[in-house]
């Protein structure tokens, strides 16, 4: 099986056996829905009940849990889905990390991790302990190749660090 983190347990909510979730996952109106299995701490397969958002909780109940002493040992606990469960046209986050970046035909590094901004997502992109920040942006990004493992990323003065 293949886990994608979506986000942690971060609570309960009331005494039905509610919890919190916190998470930044981009597809997780795809996620979060009534008959979805997800795996909390890649182990207990869990189906969705129902859903709603909370603040910036997504709050969630799970099928045959109606007390809050059922899911208390979950809070803390990150939750995960399989890869093979969601059907979506996009790429995921987790496709990208890992990938060569180059720039023309000059690798400048591996794509390492991807901050979350408001305004947009920001690739750290690492070579010999020096990172550079590319916005996650068309902008920036000329192409996603999966298949070959790289991105490539459009030549702007200043936007590599070099030194």
């Amino acid at each position: 099986m293949d886990f994608i983190y979506v986000g942690e347990i971060v609570n309960t909510h009331g005494i039905k056996g509610e919890v919190r979730i916190i998470s930044e996952f981009k597809y997780k109106k795809e996620v979060f829905k009534k008959g979805f299995k997800i795996y909390i701490d890649k182990e207990k397969e869990m189906t969705i009940n129902t859903y709603r958002v909370h603040k910036m909780y997504d709050m969630v109940t799970f099928e045959d849990i109606n007390d809050i002493n059922d899911v208390i040992e979950y809070k803390g606990l990150n939750v995960y889905i399989n890869r093979e469960d969601l059907k979506i046209d996009g790429i995921l986050d987790e496709d990208i990390i890992g990938l060569n970046a180059y720039s023309i035909d000059k690798e400048i590094g591996v794509v390492t991790e991807i901050l979350k901004s408001k305004a947009h997502d920001i690739l750290v992109v690492e070579k010999n302990n020096i990172r550079s920040l590319i916005p996650y942006i068309n902008e920036f990004v000329e192409e996603i190749d999966l298949e070959n493992k790289k991105i490539y990323i459009k030549e702007i003065e200043g936007l590599i660090n070099e030194d």
